[in-house]
């Protein structure tokens, strides 16, 4: 399991869910209550949003400024991959095979060359601390205005970028050496996840060899994680998912312990403490108990989450949301904090913290700005705090919403992933 996973689902074919206005107003107004109890702000102060409007005037002759301060990537392949209905692409990658090993760029959009600690939009995005996720409605932590045009790596177009490159040995995947710095990126494609599976099934288009080459590397990352004890709660997966988690994961792990061990600074780890021995007892009983499930013997004695990971992937499809709750009912909530010790439990690993969505992601944003000015706000800790208070609001919210919409007869699941249509009375077929 990640909690850095990207946001998953894409626009189905049977087009939009259709709702009268009637249920529009209760759904809009079902949101309304929720932002208020958890204090999620809609709608950004006039301030930040001509701050942000702003910084997106003259904004090729500020790429050509700082292309001599910065590494030119321009004409290294690299393309991003996200769902269909995606707004924004603030990651991109590119991948080159050498003699024994890999070489992995991940390049992410400079959220903080455009958002510095002493502007409105800082400020703003210290209050909302990361977005949120609603179906079919989303509160984002930074003005959209900047997030979907100078933030957004898009295709054909030079974008200033923070890139994590790593040297990755052949043999045993670690780190051979690792470099994160300010770059000026120029992707080539966009490619949805459909497309990038495209690729994958016929290598002779274009970027099919250079997706092949990430596969084979996030694959190999991606078995290498479960045999090492990483808990993974979605064993079926898609290539292009697995490209981009793992791809994720390993710029984020470089940077971190970037941040700790070679320079030996605080910075926004993400902490993930584990349950207790009788929590994981009680977990493995319930999963255990569900009808067409088993744990295979040989995981019953190792690593509690080896042995989740062998159910799921032996369970029947229907089972696999009661797996996924029996864990998470006994997970403690993962958290930011100022030092990394204590690691992240469900990844399984002794250094992590998040660096590759700062568009909706305040640690992130911290991170960058402490990477590239090696300078730790003064008020760290109370950001970590209000960076994991706020996440929380924000899934509470994400929650109750998702109840509610099924008590008047819509998925969640289906609203996300296709939106919604105010229609008549007698077109409106919301029950899905």
């Amino acid at each position: 399991m990640s909690d850095d996973e990207p946001k998953q689902g894409s626009a189905e074919d049977q087009g939009p869910v259709t709702v009268t206005e009637a249920l529009a107003e209760r759904l809009a107004d079902k949101r309304e209550d929720l932002f208020e109890e958890f204090g999620i702000r809609d709608e950004f102060p006039p301030a930040v949003l001509r701050e942000a409007e702003a910084r997106t005037e003259g904004v090729p002759e500020e790429i050509q400024a700082e292309i001599d301060e910065r590494r030119d990537l321009r004409d290294l392949t690299t393309w991003t991959t996200d769902p269909i209905d995606a707004q924004d692409f603030d990651d991109a990658i590119s991948i080159e095979r050498e003699e024994d090993a890999y070489r992995l760029w991940v390049h992410i959009a400079d959220v903080t060359h455009y958002v510095t600690p002493d502007t409105a939009m800082w400020e703003e995005a210290v209050e909302r601390a990361n977005t949120v996720y609603l179906p079919a409605y989303t509160i984002h932590m930074l003005p959209p205005v900047l997030a979907e045009t100078v933030c957004s790596l898009v295709p054909n177009e030079d974008r200033l970028a923070h890139t994590v490159e790593m040297e990755i040995d052949d043999e045993t995947l670690s780190f051979e050496d690792v470099e994160i710095y300010k770059s000026v990126i120029n992707s080539d494609e966009r490619l949805t996840y459909n497309e990038c599976e495209n690729r994958l099934e016929d290598p002779s288009l274009p970027l099919g060899e250079e997706n092949e080459l990430a596969y084979e590397l996030a694959d190999r990352m991606h078995e290498q994680r479960k045999e090492d004890g990483s808990l993974v709660l979605n064993p079926s997966r898609d290539r292009a998912h697995t490209i981009i988690e793992e791809s994720m994961l390993k710029a984020n792990k470089a940077v971190t312990h970037t941040l700790m061990w070679d320079r030996g600074v605080e910075a926004m780890y993400r902490v993930h403490p584990q349950p207790t021995p009788d929590q994981w007892n009680e977990a493995l009983k319930e999963i255990q108990e569900l009808d067409g499930v088993s744990i295979p013997g040989s995981a019953w004695g190792d690593d509690p989450r080896k042995a989740v990971n062998a159910a799921l992937e032996e369970s029947p499809d229907r089972q696999l949301n009661k797996i996924q709750r029996a864990v998470l009912k006994v997970m403690p909530r993962a958290k930011y904090m100022n030092d990394p010790f204590g690691g992240h439990h469900a990844l399984n690993f002794d250094i992590y913290g998040h660096f590759t969505s700062p568009i909706r992601r305040l640690s992130d944003m911290i991170n960058h700005w402490i990477v590239h000015e090696n300078d730790v706000p003064e008020n760290l800790i109370e950001l970590c705090d209000r960076a994991s208070d706020k996440q929380k609001d924000g899934e509470t919210a994400e929650r109750l919403y998702k109840q509610f919409l099924q008590e008047q007869g819509l998925d969640p699941y289906a609203v996300n992933n296709r939106g919604l249509e105010v229609v008549e009375e007698e077109e409106a077929k919301h029950t899905v």
